[in-house]
């Protein structure tokens, strides 16, 4: 008879040597891209652009654009329901006549025909608009002087207020405390629709500064994307020059857990156990991942970099979407912004958005209104009945409650609760200098930084994402 510890470790000796001959091999490559967001995306082609096609993308959802996300929201009007972008929507900053572009207009600029002649007008300096450029993605000019005024009594003219306050960049130190809501809600639309904070939580200089790469270097202008194929449709272009149908470069619905790193390389692991060993990494990872530790670094990043990390801010910018019946739309149909000063709340539901006007989704019936920081928290923490009737409220003070209805569809994103977001786009915090933000942007070892974040001139911004993917692909390519 055999002896039963014999037995036992016989069996575990067998035990052993089968699971050694199952050991995980992980998927090798030289540049592993955590992220398929612009960032991601860019830094791929540069690298593929520099003869670099080893890499792999590695993207937690099932299509690539990141903060370029968008929906078909509302009941179909006309056959079909709108697309709608529950993320970035406009392109910042375009041109100027004979001067530097921004890229990401060079890419997507398309002026419908008779918005074209309504465009050129607004502002001289610009130079004639190509009716369609690489991408052709539809979009408008936002005018910002259409806007009516409005406060918990119904309309109220107080737009004196915005030439009052003239520059916001220029006077906004003479403007504190500010003396009633119109002012604040003139202060909101200058500064936290912009930045997603209060301008006493921003650092003024280097915001100035972010404000002029933009808007001084290129031009004033902003574009609200409409189209129906997605802004991000300029990205999946991009993508296609370099990505075939079905690339087994891009791993799609990959959730990076861990990323292992040392002097000679990387090991990454998702969340179904799969692994992927690179030499180089590139992470796109937003500030909110960061912060939040959504995926754990191992070693834990040295003091330095977990101090850049922590000492920038992620700001939350969140749409909410309702649509009326289409004959039942109760606003001025040729009016773009109208701006809500609240008696009690500086930040309660301050800008409202017509998509039914026209140059953009003409007889859509669809409104949004905008709220950012604290007030994107709280909403995006309540339920959607909560915030209807709180929206519902409002637009009855301002339109009067026998001119509008209920609604017929209601959505908005929950972009702070987005595992691999955890908000919209980041803003320089006051007290923050250009060394703390260098070392939030700056690689550890064979692991590199890169997105809007990481940028000191265009954060917060999607060109932002697009230079600093450029510029990583093109150090690593100098670099291996």
């Amino acid at each position: 008879m055999l002896d039963f510890r014999y037995i036992l470790l016989l069996s575990l000796t067998l035990s052993s040597a089968v699971l050694g001959s199952q050991k995980q091999t992980c998927e090798k490559t030289t540049v592993a891209i955590l992220g398929g967001g612009t960032a991601g995306i860019t830094a791929a082609q540069s690298l593929s652009n520099n003869s670099m096609h080893d890499f792999i993308i590695l993207e937690y959802n099932s299509d690539i654009g990141g903060r370029l996300r968008h929906t078909t929201f509302g009941q179909a009007v006309d056959g079909n329901p709108r697309t709608i972008e529950v993320g970035a929507n406009w392109i910042q900053g375009l041109g100027t006549p004979g001067g530097p572009q921004n890229p990401i207009w060079l890419l997507v600029g398309y002026i419908v025909g008779h918005i074209q002649e309504r465009y050129s007008n607004v502002a001289d300096t610009l130079r004639p608009i190509p009716k369609a450029q690489k991408y052709g993605v539809n979009s408008t000019y936002s005018n910002y002087s259409s806007i009516l005024t409005y406060d918990e009594t119904g309309y109220n003219d107080y737009s004196q207020l915005f030439d009052t306050f003239g520059h916001v960049y220029t006077t906004l130190e003479e403007l504190a405390p500010k003396k009633d809501m119109k002012m604040q809600a003139v202060e909101w639309w200058e500064w936290d629709w912009e930045y997603a904070y209060e301008p006493d939580q921003s650092s003024l200089v280097f915001d100035i500064m972010n404000y002029n790469t933009s808007f001084c270097q290129w031009s004033n202008e902003n574009n609200f994307v409409w189209d129906q194929r997605g802004f991000n449709t300029w990205l999946k272009g991009e993508a296609s020059t370099f990505l075939s149908d079905n690339d087994e470069r891009l791993h799609l619905n990959t959730i990076v857990t861990n990323v292992t790193y040392s002097g000679t390389g990387l090991t990454i692991t998702d969340s179904q156990g799969n692994c992927f060993e690179a030499e180089y990494a590139i992470c796109t990872f937003s500030v909110g991942v960061l912060q939040n530790r959504a995926v754990s670094f191992d070693p834990e990043f040295p003091g330095w970099k977990q101090d850049g990390i922590a000492t920038f801010d992620m700001g939350t910018y969140t749409k909410i979407f309702l649509q009326f019946s289409p004959d039942e739309v109760f606003w001025p149909k040729d009016t773009q912004y109208f701006l809500y000063a609240d008696p009690k709340e500086r930040r309660w539901y301050p800008v409202f958005q017509s998509l039914d006007t026209p140059g953009f989704l003409e007889g859509s019936g669809i409104i949004f209104v905008t709220v950012v920081h604290d007030q994107a928290y709280r909403v995006e923490a309540q339920t959607d009945g909560e915030t209807k009737d709180q929206v519902m409220a409002i637009l009855r003070h301002m339109f009067g409650a026998d001119k509008v209805p209920d609604p017929i569809a209601f959505m908005y994103p929950r972009w702070s609760l987005e595992p691999w977001a955890y908000g919209s786009y980041s803003n320089w915090p006051n007290g923050v200098s250009l060394e703390m933000h260098q070392n939030l942007r700056t690689n550890v070892g064979r692991l590199y930084f890169a997105g809007e974040a990481t940028s000191t001139e265009y954060f917060g911004f999607l060109q932002g994402a697009w230079y600093e993917g450029k510029s990583v692909g093109r150090l690593l390519c100098a670099t291996t």
